[in-house]
């Protein structure tokens, strides 16, 4: 199926049947949101149930196979990756850090424990310098100058609260990324074993640390402006916003976001990478060459569809076992709730978060991450991307898009697509058993 939606929108791929509604909405999102382009992809019961791409600027060789930064979505490829060491009996959720890492322990570090750093625990969301791009290659990663500058570091937690859960967002993934090379039998970074273990097996691109030949296969990712995001508010819907909150919701959130904001470690943290001052930072070559799992992993929608359909079938697919049962119930295991700052969240020893099916007992930030998306384990990236599974519904879900909403922080405008796909979902298991 390819088709014209309006506005020079290109819209390709095909639904099953039983998923025609997923279609429809996404067509209308890409008709009436500032888009650019988009990638959505599904899996159900071990079947590709949705597989769409569009472009709403016709950009040159976008395709369902074209590379995007996926942002924080990235985190929950981070946990697959230590899970796997848990598979092999080589460590332990409960482990202190410092035990495969005996340098770690300085400043007072020596007990932290894997799933606090999984957790958001670590007390480690900045660090007091920031890191050079190029340090971040692979090859650079095996010299340990990164390995070093983390173990000087102290940890911080927030002020006057006894929650130690602050979002990670680009330290957990170099901190486990240090970690694993060092129990890794093969001593392989997290992006080698990405691309060993799981992306070339299971024929899904996944990538952290793009190499040099792969570059022009990666889309560049664009924020949406502040001010463009304001005007639009401002408009009433039956006006074409194209946006999906008005100026009055999205000022809620701003307002309840401000006393994190106030208490947070990172607010006046230097930026994660030299020479960064904007999210375009991250299309620079330099950067997609590093290793950041937590935020700099390349891949689309089709790749983190079927990796996450592995992950919903409990570890194997097609026959092929990636990771153990005992190993896939532990990085399930242990959900904790807690506040991280602009959110609660419940995240698994494993790294991993757990949607809540009790929504209707939760506050309007907490909705806004959990109603829609009941039951599916994983994250979400800055702007848009999603990256999830589905155990009891056998659900893969991914969904990349190159146009950044930052103002969408816990990515509603991909939850519609997956609150869709689980009507749908329901829909077929009712028939099914009528």
């Amino acid at each position: 199926m390819s088709q014209r939606a309006g506005n020079h929108c290109r819209i390709e791929g095909s639904v099953a049947p039983g998923f025609e509604s997923v279609k429809q909405l996404y067509e209308h999102k890409m008709r009436t949101l500032a888009e650019k382009s988009t990638q959505l992809c599904v899996y159900y019961n071990g079947e590709k149930v949705v597989d769409l791409w569009a472009s709403v600027t016709d950009e040159p060789g976008f395709s369902p196979d074209s590379l995007v930064n996926v942002f924080s979505s990235g985190k929950s490829l981070e946990s697959i990756a230590i899970a796997s060491l848990v598979d092999k009996g080589l460590l332990r959720y409960d482990d202190r850090i410092s035990q495969h890492w005996p340098e770690f322990a300085a400043n007072g570090k020596g007990e932290l424990t894997v799933a606090e750093l999984m957790r958001h625990e670590a007390g480690l969301a900045s660090f007091s310098q920031p890191l050079d791009p190029d340090d971040l290659l692979t090859e650079n990663i095996k010299r340990n100058k990164v390995g070093e500058f983390i173990a000087s570091q102290v940890q911080r937690f927030r002020k006057g609260e006894k929650n130690r859960r602050e979002y990670h967002a680009v330290t957990r993934g170099w901190i486990a990324n240090e970690l694993f090379r060092r129990v890794d039998p093969q001593g392989r970074t997290m992006g080698e074993f990405l691309r060993e273990d799981i992306s070339q097996p299971l024929g899904a691109e996944a990538i952290i640390g793009v190499r040099r030949e792969e570059l022009p296969r990666v889309k560049q990712v664009a924020p949406l402006g502040f001010w463009f995001q304001l005007r639009q508010s401002l408009r009433p819907k039956f006006l074409k916003r194209r946006m999906e909150h008005n100026i009055f919701q999205l000022l809620a959130k701003v307002i309840r976001l401000l006393p994190a904001v106030r208490n947070a470690t990172v607010r006046k943290a230097p930026p994660p990478y030299k020479g960064m001052k904007k999210i375009a930072f991250f299309n620079e070559p330099r950067v997609a060459m590093g290793e950041t799992p937590s935020a700099n992993t390349n891949s689309n929608a089709r790749g983190l569809a079927k990796i996450a359909a592995m992950m919903a079938a409990g570890g194997t697919w097609e026959g092929r076992q990636y990771l153990g049962e005992a190993a896939w119930q532990a990085l399930h295991a242990e959900p904790v709730e807690a506040d991280m700052a602009f959110v609660s969240t419940c995240f698994t020893q494993g790294g991993v978060a757990l949607f809540s099916e009790a929504s209707a007992r939760l506050g309007k930030s907490e909705q806004g991450l959990n109603a829609g998306r009941e039951g599916f384990y994983g994250w979400l990236g800055l702007g848009g991307s999603i990256f999830q599974w589905h155990p009891r519904f056998r659900i893969g879900f991914g969904y990349v898009p190159t146009s950044l909403n930052v103002l969408d922080l816990v990515n509603e405008r991909g939850k519609s697509y997956q609150a869709e796909v689980l009507r749908c979902v329901e829909r077929l298991r009712s028939s099914s058993t009528a």
